[in-house]
């Protein structure tokens, strides 16, 4: 399926980027098929105590293509800022042993971020499947993206004092694995500045983020002296940096139950789409939303097709995908929602 994509992607004009070869992709995230695993672990301290630096013993099991069972040694420790401190259940990290995925679908992985549940509602269900198709539309326009993988988790707890549970999560491509595969190295800086990034790319990326209604990112800045906000930055000796968006949960696609408003980059509620791409770059916006339009039927059969989400989740996300589209295809709206509104 991704190669068939790719292909249309082509066909259609979508920007793929200078990339290193598709062979490179790892395994785990070559195919778009949840996965059916199975996580025991101690839940009950993983929630209570939510160390993020000390690993908790788990073992992860799935089966191969072939129905080969797996049975891999994983350590899980809670991660994450603001799901950290408010969800009932926080995301997590996960840690293999490396000489034990080899030659596995886990192959050439060691750490990587899971996203899971924040509650136990069905909104919250449906959010984490909103995030990862939020994900799963950047796959579409880029490779210069974080690959995902969605996983239909049961939830054990070794410790006996938790029901078994059964969860969408997904797993997030790491910064290593995604910086060998586009040839570039993930860059340790505390801040940027917007002449330094790719502009055809950044523009995409700001392009993408209004499309999604999400301002919870700055590709310049970030905190606690590591930048970007919701941005990780690329590079190598000779090109401009590549600044790669993640973290969607605040966006309007994702419509999370406990997202909050960001009243100082005026945003009233979830939801609203204010542009947040640079001046600067604004002699390519054109070019960025053609792109899109180049791609609508794309990222609309992208909506369709997520079986996991519920058909009145679809229609919601279709039709506030329908909104940017109006936006973008009428000229006056186009100069003066978002050519007009750069920062």
């Amino acid at each position: 399926m991704r190669a068939i994509r790719y292909m249309i992607m082509i066909l259609l004009g979508v920007s793929t980027m200078p990339i290193a070869a598709a062979d490179s992709a790892d395994p785990l995230f070559l195919s778009e098929d949840p996965l059916e695993v199975e996580i025991t672990a101690p839940l009950s301290t993983l929630v209570r105590e939510r160390s993020e630096t000390e690993y908790l013993p788990g073992v992860f099991s799935y089966r191969e293509a072939d129905g080969t069972p797996v049975e891999l040694d994983v350590k899980l420790r809670a991660r994450g800022n603001f799901r950290h401190r408010n969800c009932d259940f926080p995301p997590v990290t996960l840690n293999f042993r490396r000489s034990q995925v080899e030659g596995t679908r886990f192959d050439r992985q060691n750490k990587l971020k899971m996203v899971a549940h924040c509650k136990i509602t069905r909104r919250y269900e449906q959010s984490v499947v909103r995030e990862y198709l939020a994900y799963r539309l950047l796959n579409s326009m880029t490779d210069l993206s974080f690959r995902v993988r969605l996983l239909n988790v049961v939830w054990v707890d070794s410790e006996e004092r938790r029901g078994t549970m059964v969860r969408s999560a997904f797993l997030i491509e790491h910064r290593n694995r995604l910086a060998a595969r586009i040839g570039r190295q993930e860059q340790e800086i505390e801040s940027t500045v917007i002449s330094a990034i790719d502009p055809a790319h950044l523009n995409l990326t700001s392009m993408f983020q209004y499309l999604i209604g999400n301002v919870d990112f700055s590709p310049i800045a970030g905190s606690d002296g590591e930048c970007c906000h919701n941005y990780a930055m690329f590079g190598n000796d000779i090109d401009s940096l590549v600044a790669i968006p993640f973290d969607f949960d605040f966006s309007g696609i994702v419509n999370a139950p406990n997202a909050i408003p960001d009243t100082e980059r005026g945003v009233e509620r979830v939801g609203q789409r204010v542009y947040r791409g640079y001046c600067v770059n604004n002699g390519r916006v054109r070019e960025s939303v053609a792109e899109f339009k180049r791609a609508r039927e794309t990222l609309y059969a992208l909506v369709a097709d997520q079986d996991e989400l519920e058909p009145a989740v679809r229609r919601n996300i279709a039709e506030y995908m329908d909104e940017f589209f109006e936006v973008v295809d009428d000229p006056r709206r186009l100069e003066q929602e978002i050519i007009g509104t750069c920062r």
